[in-house]
């Protein structure tokens, strides 16, 4: 009877199966990995291009999503291709944090973009100093801010938590709190969430 040591150092690696990775990168490039063993040159990995990205390697939600949050009377939420919503709404100005979002209405509204991925190792915090910036130009017009990223959920909760923050002095705990009662459905990724609590303005 062999033991598990024996059969260990007797396992050669040619008995192993050969694999494959689908890789999706950020620009959205499909790839095809397989790695195979290179005889005295060791192991060698080749990489075939399956797609090529036209933008973020994300699946896109392009179904829209009408519910307008009212955090203050200057932000709102989403609805950022429906002009019927954002005349209602009487936005003027849009904070578009999204990454390869198309502002529709160059012509009748103010828009201010941010290419921000989802992403929790992004810095969001880096951003909300621009942001809150074009807010306050806004609220200087007695402008209607709609801040939106692609869901509504993760990007632009966190940038207003972060004016929150930032601007009218909340705690975390409580900018969050207000934003998540206007909008039921905002999520920060854990890294946004984690640097969002740390935030010292």
């Amino acid at each position: 009877m062999h033991s598990l040591a024996q059969e260990i150092q007797g396992f050669s690696k040619d008995r192993l199966k050969k694999q494959c990775t689908r890789v999706t990168t950020v620009t959205g490039r499909k790839l095809l990995e397989r790695r195979r063993d290179g005889g005295q040159d060791g192991e060698t990995e080749e990489v075939e291009e399956i797609e090529e990205g036209a933008g973020c390697g994300f699946v896109e939600d392009q179904s829209l999503d009408l519910q307008v949050g009212i955090v203050r009377p200057f932000y709102y939420w989403d609805a950022a291709h429906d002009i019927e919503t954002l005349q209602r709404c009487k936005v003027s100005h849009v904070l578009n944090v999204a990454y390869g979002v198309a502002n529709l209405f160059p012509d009748q509204l103010v828009y201010k973009t941010l290419n921000i991925l989802d992403l929790p190792d992004t810095d969001i915090t880096s951003y909300l100093g621009d942001c809150s910036s074009f807010i306050d130009q806004a609220r200087e017009q007695s402008g209607v801010v709609l801040v939106h990223c692609n869901a509504g959920v993760s990007r632009s909760s966190s940038v207003v938590i972060g004016y929150l923050m930032l601007r009218e002095g909340l705690s975390f705990s409580d900018a969050y709190q207000q934003v998540k009662q206007a909008r039921p459905s905002v999520c920060p990724n854990p890294g946004f969430f984690q640097q969002l609590q740390n935030y010292k303005p």
